[in-house]
Order: structure tokens, then sequence, then C-alpha cells
């Protein structure tokens, strides 16, 4: 709690003045109906003292209530806290001020005075009450506004994280792929690791973007696609119908789509997988044939198409669709208009 020493000390200005000008207020006010110099200087120093007790007090008094009631975790506490308190401190310091003067001193205020007094508790109320208000609103702004604060980078740090989860995925799944690849073809697996590497630099340059173009995404499936077609052969096609597309997409969402369908799907010579890509309304949309395969637990991280819906989330008022017929799975991905 802050200690009534150490705030006076470091409002020893504050005490000067509001003393200076009680003081002053009181001899151009009252000098013409007093009787004399003493009954002057008593209502001089009447007045001085309640100016240090009703401005200083109520500061000091609120300075307690911000330390018992915090405006930033009780809000409406603290209001009612403040109102209360400031209240029943200004009457309590002006009554109690006219007590000791008239009990102890003898001095006894004039009606006309008196009067004058209760009109100051008024305005000193009707101030306290202004300021009390004002800060409630200015503590409750600048609490939305931290909340808000804090709630975007919790949003940055959840879309940060979902972002991280793409490079091992990625990368684990083509790693599997080359592993494969070596024992059954080396220069397919030295054309592949070339391919790799352009995609993965891909990879890389994309990580810390939240959106990029249609047009560089699709030359990154491209790259990719060439990939797979490597291992599959005429097994697996890509059919891509996107032109004057204009959009941004998250980085990676086709490519993820598109090795889903690949893990997920049988792909073989009877049963050849038929991936394609092309606009429908406001969406880019991603179907293939569907021809599901078992998939073992470790084959599959369970990151792909949850990573998308949820990144998708910060990017666009529109959810990702997810539609499955008995021969078709289709993915539609909202398009983010270039700004």
């Amino acid at each position: 709690m802050p200690s009534l020493f150490n705030f006076l000390r470091e409002n020893l200005k504050a005490v000067f003045w509001a003393t200076l000008c009680g003081s002053v207020m009181s001899y151009f006010i009252w000098r013409g109906c007093c009787d004399g110099i003493p009954t002057l200087i008593w209502i001089a120093c009447f007045t001085a003292i309640m100016w240090v007790s009703l401005w200083l007090g109520n500061a000091y008094v609120s300075c307690v209530l911000d330390y018992f009631f915090p405006w930033e975790k009780q809000t409406i506490t603290r209001l009612i806290a403040g109102l209360i308190g400031m209240v029943v401190y200004t009457l309590s310091a002006v009554y109690g001020l006219i007590f000791l003067f008239g009990t102890v001193f003898g001095f006894h205020l004039g009606d006309e005075i008196e009067e004058t007094y209760y009109t100051t508790i008024v305005v000193t109320l009707i101030i306290t009450l202004f300021m009390t208000g004002r800060m409630f609103f200015a503590n409750w702004r600048q609490a939305a506004i931290d909340a808000e604060r804090l709630k975007k980078e919790s949003v940055e740090a959840q879309y940060n994280n979902l972002k991280n989860q793409v490079n091992p995925h990625f990368l684990f799944n083509s790693l599997n792929a080359l592993t494969n690849l070596v024992y059954q073809d080396q220069d397919k697996a030295v054309k592949f690791i070339k391919q790799l590497s352009d995609v993965y630099r891909y990879v890389l340059d994309s990580r810390d973007k939240e959106v990029i173009s249609l047009g560089e995404e699709l030359k990154f499936l491209e790259a990719y696609s060439f990939l797979q077609q490597i291992r599959f052969g005429g097994k697996l096609k890509v059919e891509v119908d996107l032109k004057d597309v204009k959009s941004l997409v998250a980085p990676l969402a086709l490519q993820m789509l598109v090795e889903n369908a690949i893990k997920h799907n049988e792909i073989s010579e009877d049963h050849p997988l038929t991936i394609k890509i092309y606009k429908q309304d406001k969406n880019v949309v991603v179907e293939n044939t569907l021809q599901r395969k078992a998939v073992l637990p470790d084959e599959s991280s369970g990151l792909g198409l949850d990573n998308i819906k949820r990144r998708y989330e910060f990017l666009s008022t529109r959810a990702v669709e997810v539609k499955e017929t008995d021969d078709k799975f289709i993915v539609s991905v909202p398009i983010i208009e270039l700004t």
C-alpha cells in the first residue's frame, strides 16, 4: 500500500500551491465581510487546509484504492469503490474540519461562509466523480487494447506454430519418397534430389510469410508434381486450370492437398490417380479421384488438412470446405483477394 509520508513528500509542490491558493482565495472573497484580521486568518487557514485535504486526500484515497482494486483486473469494482470512497472521504474531511475548528479552536463558520463550503463540497464531488469516471473509461479502454493485443499475439503465436508444422511434415514425406527411389533408379534419384533442393528452397523462402501469390505457389506445385511423377509415371496426373486467377494462398497449402491425395489413395496401373485444381465461385478447388488405401499411423502425421483449415481461419472469413462423394474427394480453399 502506498505510504502517506512518501505520497506527501512526492507532492510537496501540490501542498504548497493548494495552501497558497486557498489562502489567497479566502482573502479576496471574505476580506469584506470579516469582522477583523484574526477572523480572516482563521478562514484562510480553514480554506487552505480544506483544499489540501480534499485535493491531495482524494488523490491519496485513489492511490490506495488502485492498490487494493487495480483498474486492469477489477475495473467495475474499482469504479464502485472509487465513487463510494471519494464521496465518503470528501464529506468526512469537510465535516471533520468543521468539527475540529469549532470544538478544538472555538472557531465557528458563519452561516454564509458555511453555505459556501457546502457549495465547495458539491463542486468537489462533481469533479471527483468526473475524474473517477474518466479514469474508469481510460483504464477500460486500455484494458480493451491490452486484451486485443494479447489476443493478436496469441493468434500470431498459434499461426507461427502452424507454419512451423509444415516444414518437418513436407521434408519427412519427401525423404521417405527418396529412400524408396534410391534403390529403384539411381538416375531418377539424382534428378529427384536436384528438384527437391529447388522445392525445399521455396519452403525455406516462404516459411516466414503468411500468404504468397497463387502464381508462386503453382510454380512450386509444378516442381513438386514433377518429383511425384518421377515416382509414379503415368499413374499420377495433376491437372491445373487456374488461368488468369489472381489470389493469395497460404504457403504450401495446395502442395499439402496434393500430397494428401497421393498419400491416402491407391495409385496403380488399374487405378490411376487424377488430381484436378481449378476455380469454382470464390474458391480454388483441389479434387481427386477417391480410391482409398490403408495408411499406417506412422505414415501420416495428421497435420495436413487440419493445418490448412486452421491457417485459413486466420486468413479468411470463409472456411475451407471439404466434401466427399462415392468417387471424389474435394477440398475448396477460399480465394484471398490481392490488395
